[in-house]
């Protein structure tokens, strides 16, 4: 509600809003709302990032999609046996188990250096390239293997899971975008992580 920033709503192809374009206008900010030092507003936003890039949310979201494909293709049956029975199915399903247990892992960590008072800079890029990364191929290999109807739209006829895997995959998308890009994450890892030059 400060004169002079306006935010515009963002709708994403899932016909959501978890985004906004927000403008400043020669804005002044009152003395009592400066956060932290004046002219440190840079290293006050990437503390914050870290802490946004941190969350555990990527592998319980993948979690859930793992546990409803485990449960569709036990009860789903194609020639004679269930999909849970066909070597490929099963092989995604584990492949999909060890990811979510090791983007777990590194939300645990995180957690942990958090609670010890440290800011997570690099730990919280992985867990958020990895997470997110995973999120998306988790939800892309559960379409895969809900066939076809896993493409349909919540609330279409038919649709498996009531749309849950399909309007998910459409979501991950920004994962790997807000906050950071992947690109941006594997960098920090690269330079706080590794000791490695900058390009």
């Amino acid at each position: 509600k400060t004169p002079g920033v306006s935010v515009r709503p963002i709708i994403d192809m899932t016909n959501g809003h978890a985004f906004n374009e927000v403008f400043f206008d020669k804005v002044r900010v009152p003395e009592g709302n400066v956060v932290g030092e004046v002219n440190r507003g840079w290293y006050a936003g990437m503390t914050l990032l870290d802490f946004e890039r941190s969350g555990v949310e990527y592998a319980a979201v993948s979690r859930r999609a793992l546990d409803e494909t485990v449960k569709f293709a036990s009860e789903t049956r194609v020639n004679g046996k269930s999909l849970i029975q066909v070597p490929t199915v099963r092989n995604k399903l584990a492949e999909m188990a060890v990811n979510v247990e090791v983007s777990y892992m590194l939300s645990y960590q995180i957690a942990w250096l958090q609670s010890k008072g440290e800011v997570p800079n690099k730990e919280a890029s992985m867990g958020k390239m990895f997470g997110t990364e995973i999120e998306q191929r988790t939800f892309q290999t559960a379409m895969q293997i809900l066939g076809l109807y896993g493409q349909m739209i919540p609330g279409s006829k038919g649709v498996p899971l009531h749309g849950f895997i399909e309007n998910n995959y459409l979501k991950s998308i920004a994962g790997t975008i807000a906050s950071g890009t992947s690109e941006i994450q594997r960098r920090i890892v690269a330079t706080r992580g590794l000791g490695l030059p900058r390009e």
